[in-house]
Order: structure tokens, then sequence, then C-alpha cells
């Protein structure tokens, strides 16, 4: 039962991400899909004719507790002794603004949430756009921390996820100490090992000289610079275009992490 319930939670919430970007004009599409996932999730549909989002999250990835290792359903927890990688979480939020928001993070960033609700609606839509197949988001958690210090980002660019792009952002007192390093080799794993990603790329601008090192370091391969593509506090900076590839990942996990440091 557990499964099939699942299944038709992932149904609605793709409506529901469809509905907040506009594809149903008429509210009463909205309150019929919130009433019937209701109705699927609860004994008394009524008791919350008025859900917030954060209880809407917490309703659904409750009933999703043990529902199976589809990454649709519920994201895969990595782990390499270092860092651990799991879902976005709600209890998140206060340590995202924190490592997140100050401008040395931001500086070279599209902007992000400032405040508390604006994360709370970004770990909503991330849980929304992962249930729809599009985009998985991990919160980086050092070992002996409880929550998140940076999070790393998946989009798909095809619908089978053969080509995609990544992007991460991380709090700027755990720059240097190999975490990102740990981390981008987890996410990579997950990306070409378990959801079977052909292509991945990321666009990092050109100024940024942190995170052009940091792919490089991975084994990425700049293929380009796509001039004047990114707006940042009012002007357009070019941005340097990586990929790295499933051959390459393999090779990589072949020789060891020679080069991270």
């Amino acid at each position: 039962m557990a499964g099939k319930c699942d299944g038709l939670a992932v149904e609605l919430l793709t409506r529901w991400v469809n509905l907040r970007a506009g594809d149903y004009a008429m509210g009463q599409d909205k309150r019929n899909d919130r009433e019937k996932l209701l109705r699927l999730l609860t004994a008394d549909p009524s008791s919350q004719p008025e859900m917030d989002e954060a209880s809407f999250i917490r309703l659904v990835e409750k009933q999703r507790e043990g529902a199976g290792a589809d990454w649709h359903q519920r994201l895969p927890v990595l782990r390499d002794g270092r860092v651990t990688l799991r879902e976005l979480q709600l209890t998140d939020v206060p340590g995202l603004v924190t490592n997140l928001t100050p401008d040395e993070v931001t500086r070279f960033l599209s902007p992000p949430p400032r405040t508390i609700e604006e994360f709370e609606r970004f770990v909503a839509w991330t849980h929304w756009e992962r249930a729809a197949g599009n985009y998985a988001c991990f919160a980086v958690v050092p070992d002996g921390f409880d929550a998140a210090v940076g999070l790393f980002q998946l989009r798909t660019l095809e619908p089978s996820f053969a080509t995609a792009e990544w992007g991460f952002a991380l709090g700027s007192a755990f720059w240097g100490t190999g975490l990102f390093n740990a981390a981008a080799h987890l996410v990579l794993g997950f990306a070409f090992d378990q959801i079977k990603t052909h292509r991945l790329e990321a666009r990092v601008a050109v100024p940024n000289g942190r995170g052009n090192g940091a792919l490089r370091k991975l084994g990425a391969v700049q293929e380009g610079i796509l001039r004047r593509s990114f707006l940042c506090n009012g002007h357009y900076l070019d941005q340097a275009l990586w990929s790295i590839l499933d051959d390459d990942w393999r090779r990589v996990k072949e020789i060891g992490r020679p080069t991270i440091h």
C-alpha cells in the first residue's frame, strides 16, 4: 500500500508544481488537487483545509518513509566519512541562511533566497521538482554537524537526465577544507553511477577563480566561453562552460583522486 500511495502522491505533487508555475489558470484546480492529496494522506482532510507549505512537505515526507530507493521518491543518503549528502529539510533553513547569504558566497551566484521564509519556500520547491524528476538538491552536512552548510544541485537538460547541469554553494568557513571535493565526488557518483547521466555541465562566471579552479581539479574540461551570458549585480559577465562525461568519471574512479587536495 505504501508504494501505491507514494506513487499517487508523486503524481499529485507533479501537478502541484505545474499549478504553481501557472499551467492551470483556475484556482479550483489547485484546491481540488490539494483536497485529493489530503484525502490520500490523512484520515480527516477537513482538519487542515489551509495547510501551509511547511506542513505539506512534512505530511508528504512522513508518508514516503520506507517507500523505496527511487530518487524521485526520496534522494539517497550519500556518505564518505567526512561529509553526508541528503535531501534538504526544513531544519536546514537557519544554517543555509547563515552560510549561503554572505556577500562573499553570493558574489557570483544567481540571487539566492535571503530570509527564513524564502529558504522554506526553496526547500519546498526542491521537493516538488525532485518528485517531478527534474531536479535533485543535496544538503551538505559535514561530519559532526546536524544541519546543512551548503548544497549541490543537479538539473536535467533533457527528460532522461542524460545531459544535466550542476551547481553548488558552500559556506565560506568551509572553503579550503576539502569538504567541497569530498561532496563533489559523491554527487558525481550519484549522477553517473545511479541516474546514468552521460554529460554533466557547469557554467561558472569567468572572474570566479575559486569555482573554476574547483572544477578543473575535479577533472572537468573547459569547452568554451559563453560571452556576457550571466547577469550579476547589474552587469553581464562571461561564463566558462565546463563538462564532465561518464567516460571521464570512470577514469577518475580507476586512478583515484590524485589531483584533489
